[in-house]
């Protein structure tokens, strides 16, 4: 086991290195940073002292491990476009995007589990083949045609609900929430549902293909002749059997939720590090465009190790076997 879980943090780690030499190509290539954070008035020996200070007149390889070694204690520098330092402005934004990504997946289970369900037991019927079509088009549609829709409807036609901001929020230490108050409830909903949207649908169907292969399994077969009840079998055997790729797919799509929040939160205009990185990208930004896609980065590799470790855990056949 102890050679299993070198061998996984190694490959964690030299994912974020090949990650880090990307996010540093782009402090390189991407304009001269010393031009960028220098406005027309400074004079060249001013702008030479900022470039002394940067490290730029460094060598290549000592500009990378620079960079490395500020990245792993957080140091992303300075922001150009806000002058402040990157990670505290990460940070102002990084609660907003983990409340929107925890609540769509939560939508994504409550719902999505259950549709599963339905489409399993029922397999045929006139609703369950209408929610499989609803299904391919929650696939289909992309999420900002699906947030400018619930815009459309709840905010425009009825004026139910907020179409853009976080609403009221709550400050718990450092921590931000909006789930505290009226407005920051209401105000989560619909990018909530437009960024768990295409999820549901994955979890849709992978319960209902899970399902259909567990009722055909011989423990389903010997309950229903011992006489067990229906919604028992299903429910308590079948549904129980089928939840562990479930679990598994939600922990390791948290990672993609978190980078594709982005796009739900331009067009809602959710404070979050997605709108944070689109504003980056609009005025070149460059410390904030590489500190963001790091953070994104280290998320994934780190839920696909502790997926990966969880497995080993479980099954002691794949930590014995040769990785």
């Amino acid at each position: 086991m102890i050679v299993f879980l070198i061998k996984r943090l190694a490959n964690a780690a030299f994912v974020m290195l090949v990650v880090a030499l990307m996010a540093f190509m782009i402090f390189r290539f991407v304009g001269d940073p010393v031009q960028l954070m220098v406005n027309e008035q400074t004079t060249q020996a001013e702008r030479d002292e900022l470039r002394e200070r940067l490290g730029l007149n460094q060598s290549m390889p000592m500009q990378y491990l620079h960079f490395v070694t500020n990245a792993v204690q957080g140091d992303f520098g300075i922001s150009y476009r806000n002058q402040q330092e990157v990670m505290s402005l990460i940070a102002e934004r990084f609660p907003a995007t983990i409340e929107l990504v925890l609540m769509a997946t939560i939508i994504s289970l409550v719902v999505g589990v259950p549709l599963g369900v339905i489409t399993a037991i029922h397999r045929g019927k006139w609703y369950s083949e209408g929610l499989q079509f609803l299904s391919i088009i929650g696939v289909s549609l992309p999420s900002f045609v699906i947030g400018i829709m619930l815009i459309l409807v709840f905010s425009v036609m009825f004026n139910i609900l907020p179409a853009f901001g976080r609403g009221d929020v709550v400050s718990i230490g450092w921590w931000t929430t909006g789930l505290l108050t009226p407005s920051g409830r209401a105000a989560l909903i619909l990018p909530s549902i437009a960024l768990s949207f295409y999820q549901i649908t994955l979890v849709m169907r992978l319960v209902r293909a899970e399902m259909l292969e567990v009722l055909r399994s011989d423990f389903i077969k010997f309950a229903r002749a011992r006489g067990v009840p229906a919604w028992r079998v299903h429910y308590s055997h079948a549904l129980r059997n089928c939840l562990m790729p479930v679990v598994t797919m939600t922990a390791m799509n948290i990672g993609s939720l978190i980078a594709f929040a982005l796009i739900t939160e331009t067009v809602f205009q959710w404070p979050g590090m997605g709108l944070l990185f689109i504003q980056a990208v609009t005025f070149v930004d460059i410390p904030v465009m590489a500190a963001y896609l790091c953070i994104v980065s280290f998320i994934f590799v780190a839920l696909n190790t502790l997926v990966d470790i969880t497995y080993a855990l479980i099954d002691p056949r794949l930590r014995n076997a040769k990785a």
